[in-house]
């Protein structure tokens, strides 16, 4: 076929599309969110399922259902989500999968759009499943085609690994032969999914079993190559983009021994090659040190290797390649130096946003009338509220925080003990601090700012959208305590009264702020 240009997401989702997939599950969260977009793009969610979920732990769990009917599904999430999937993850190399399961976790060194740098690999060898880690956009395509068929030959789950960089750059794929679904089948144990302790255990022996054919797949893997060079004096292991970042110092080729990473466990026979070969170690990988440690505890003391963990490397930020040509002593264009004559501005909330009206009502009311106030702020648009002009709170940790430090907070005497959470991150972590709170019968104020999407990733489906009022007394807050208003100058009158009489009862307490993001309201006026 001919080339098409994409994404290094949109590879993937066309992989997945191309390979049979019968449904992707995922919340947004970049550098992950055009996955399932390109895919509900290019689908019928009738034949294949494409909605998104409430959060990364109910797509996991539901792409691990859609495995136990035998079908092909990907669940897409960026590296922190990997946290929120967790139980369901780390459990699911337990019990092995019967139809493909793909994950994809999208790591953002850096931080470009994130709170930490987290990196992905550590959940995959946690996990003891195969993991992929891609170099470029087409071998982005290759492995997720692949890994499906990957995930049925050895009975688990496979993760695929990707990073900001690859994620949002593009270049020139060539698509495989569409497959069609799988048919509804379901595997030969009936007791392959129930973890009780006799059954675990079990199937935990099993999964250690299956480690050294994990190994020898990795050794026989296209993606895992043992290119030599004349110079033995160092050795480099390069990972997944990495790798292309190395080719960029050697156009026509690296006078060193180069082991190519791309499936995970290492391939030790190409390892052992390379060690034999050379004096030292050079690794070179995207995130964390984490093939650094693995290969230092494989070699011992025997030679040097040479990476993040000693200094060679940033021990931070996202590898680029003006890095790796510095590090191998060759000259490179500052390809990420930024400009003199362009000013860094920090991100800021768009002019007109409703979030703009909550925090100008909510500081002036909190820094007038109660000077020892905090406001405990979560995942979203609203984390800006942290900048100028109006430096408005005081924590952003991890998606449904906020409710529940500023129950801890009222629970040490604090007062008042303000939370702002957005509408998808309520009902994505949200609701069950909520529960806590109304539990104690906390003395929290809850201001849940409602812009009817998920507005930092782009505008996508939010979970509660019609729905918040009645979550909230369902959880049990009393309803003369569910306030609704809409964030609007005209309005701030009535915004400060009710904000105040929140503030001054003792109990649990809901404002909710509506107004729809003045961008997906741009997008839907530009579409009419």
């Amino acid at each position: 076929m001919d080339r098409e240009l994409l994404l290094g997401d949109e590879a993937i989702a066309q992989a997945a599309i191309d390979a049979g997939l019968s449904g992707v599950y995922a919340y947004p969260g970049t550098p992950s969110t055009e996955i399932t977009e390109y895919i509900q793009a290019r689908t019928d969610d009738k034949a294949t399922h494409n909605r998104w979920c409430t959060n990364e732990k109910t797509a996991m769990e539901a792409a691990l259902g859609m495995s136990f009917a035998g079908k092909r599904a990907l669940v897409c999430m960026k590296h922190v989500g990997m946290n929120v999937a967790a139980d369901c993850f780390v459990n699911a190399g337990v019990t092995g999968v019967h139809g493909g399961l793909v994950v994809v976790a999208a790591d953002d060194p850096s931080m470009h759009s994130s709170q930490n740098e987290q990196d992905s690999r550590f959940y995959g060898d946690f996990s003891l499943i195969p993991m992929l880690e891609p170099s470029n956009q087409q071998e982005a395509y290759d492995m997720a085609y692949g890994a499906f068929k990957l995930s049925e030959t050895t009975g688990e789950p496979v993760l695929m690994r990707i990073v900001t960089r690859l994620a949002h750059s593009r270049a020139g794929v060539a698509r495989q032969s569409a497959q069609p679904q799988k048919p509804l089948s379901f595997g030969e144990d009936p007791k392959q999914f129930i973890l009780l302790p006799g059954i675990a255990r079990r199937r935990y022996r099993a999964l250690l079993d299956k480690q050294p054919t994990f190994v020898r797949l990795s050794e026989e893997s296209p993606y895992n190559q043992y290119i030599d060079g004349t110079n033995k004096t160092r050795g480099i292991v390069a990972c997944g983009i990495a790798f292309n970042y190395l080719m960029e110092s050697y156009p026509d080729g690296c006078e060193y021994p180069v082991l190519k990473i791309g499936q995970y466990p290492l391939p030790v026979k190409q390892l052992k090659q390379l060690t034999d070969s050379c004096d030292e170690i050079l690794v070179l990988e995207d995130g964390q040190p984490f093939v650094e440690r693995l290969i230092k505890g494989y070699l011992g003391q025997g030679i040097r290797v040479r990476g993040r963990l000693d200094g060679t490397l940033p021990t931070d930020g996202e590898l680029n390649p003006d890095k790796v040509a510095r590090v191998v002593g060759k000259e490179n264009p500052a390809y990420f130096a930024a400009s003199p004559l362009v000013e860094m501005r920090p991100p800021a909330l768009c002019e007109g946003c409703g979030h703009r009206d909550v925090y100008t009502v909510l500081t002036e009311i909190l820094k007038q009338e109660y000077p020892t106030h905090k406001v405990f702020s979560d995942i979203g648009c609203y984390t800006l509220g942290a900048n100028a002009p109006f430096h408005a709170i005081h924590s952003c940790v991890d998606m449904g925080a906020s409710i529940t430090m500023a129950k801890g907070a009222a629970d040490a005497g604090l007062y008042p003990a303000v939370a702002v959470i957005g509408d998808s991150t309520f009902t994505h972590s949200g609701m069950t601090g909520l529960l806590d709170c109304v539990n104690a019968d906390a003395d929290v104020t809850i201001i849940i700012s409602d812009n009817e999407t998920t507005a930092m990733t782009g505008g996508q489906d939010s979970a509660g959208t019609g729905r918040i009022e009645a979550i909230c007394a369902g959880i049990g807050v009393a309803p003369e305590h569910i306030r609704t208003i809409v964030p609007l100058r005209k309005n701030y009158d009535a915004m400060r009264e009710i904000i105040r009489e929140e503030l001054a009862y003792h109990g649990v307490s809901v404002i909710i702020p509506r107004r729809e993001c003045i961008q997906t309201l741009k997008r839907k006026k530009k579409n009419v």
